[in-house]
């Protein structure tokens, strides 16, 4: 099994943005160290506890970091902004570091209907344009618009010979046949939407069409880890993941709480079934657990890639969870 990292660079209550990032160059560095394949960065806006705002601003500086494992986006939300534009800032990053380069690509509205607003500069964009914006910037990155195309000849720089790898990152079937429909590869988040995987990646694969960038369906699965030594030490240490998500849900705090804070809050019993809910998607245990349990995950999608995301309160539990995985799996 192949394993690589989404990181969301969310920052724990009592530090400050610049050692969240801090924390996730240190995770970049043990993963590529470790045989992760790939390391991927979130965008998320307008929220007071996620520092990780600008993915290629980031991925510059991770790759400038590392020496082997792959970089990218989990993922651009492209419908807020120009498929030129991010054909040039991928095709720069790609000059920069050769092969190491991965475009994923998101749907989301990236927030509140004012958050959207400020991102495309008040600007009423549809989000059913998502489709012709990937086409777009497929055919910016290698200068292929047809001559009676308004962009014939307009070019994104700089020249390079290779090309990002594309992702599509969906949590519905909606997503997958986009990425089939384009020839990219996709990226399914589990850690969301549990519910829908196995018809979208059975879509995906189904309605495929090989393109100059892919000629073969490529899928990874992003899903929760939290793995410790014991059981009893992995169902503490996601305690604060619990409240973190939680508190996302209801438009509180997104800042990580402490496992004491999480422990101390007193919960409704729609908050109890809600923090259940939660855990289903995700796998929490000791490594002999995790690895039974991200091996049925694999076999369930039929993928060797599994993307693990997680997102506890303490930064060396974290590392710990990334380092058993990799003495399982790499």
């Amino acid at each position: 099994m192949r394993l690589s990292v989404l990181e969301q660079s969310v920052i724990c209550k009592g530090e400050t943005p610049y050692q969240a990032l801090q924390k996730t160059v240190e995770l970049a560095k043990l993963a590529d160290e470790l045989g992760y394949t790939r390391f991927w960065v979130a965008e998320h806006h307008n929220t007071n506890g996620i520092a990780g705002t600008s993915p290629e601003i980031l991925i510059s500086h991770l790759a400038s970091q590392t020496s082997r494992i792959r970089l990218g986006s989990g993922g651009v939300l492209l419908p807020q902004y120009s498929p030129y534009k991010i054909a040039e800032n991928f095709k720069l990053l790609e000059t920069l570091f050769p092969n190491r380069i991965d475009l994923g690509l998101g749907r989301s509205p990236g927030g509140s209907t004012a958050t959207r607003l400020a991102l495309t500069d008040g600007i009423r964009k549809s989000l059913n344009e998502f489709p012709r914006q990937v086409e777009n910037v497929q055919r910016f990155f290698k200068n292929e618009f047809p001559e009676d195309h308004v962009y014939h000849q307009v070019h994104a720089y700089p020249d390079v010979e290779t090309a990002p790898e594309m992702w599509i990152l969906g949590v519905s079937h909606r997503g997958a046949r986009v990425a089939a429909e384009y020839g990219t590869a996709f990226t399914y988040g589990h850690f969301i939407t549990p519910e829908d995987g196995i018809r979208a990646i059975n879509d995906y694969r189904e309605q495929f069409r090989p393109s100059s960038y892919m000629k073969k369906p490529k899928v990874n699965v992003c899903v929760f880890v939290v793995c410790a030594p014991t059981q009893k030490q992995a169902e503490e240490w996601v305690l604060s993941q619990d409240m973190w998500l939680l508190e996302v849900e209801q438009g509180g705090d997104t800042r990580i709480p402490s496992v004491e804070e999480a422990k101390q809050k007193g919960l409704t019993n729609e908050q109890l079934k809600r923090v259940k809910s939660n855990r289903n998607p995700m796998i929490i245990g000791s490594p002999e657990k995790v690895r039974e349990n991200l091996l049925q995950l694999s076999e369930k999608y039929e993928t060797e890639e599994m993307m693990i995301i997680n997102n506890v309160y303490d930064f060396n539990h974290k590392l710990q969870t990334y380092r058993l995985l990799a003495d399982m799996f790499l």
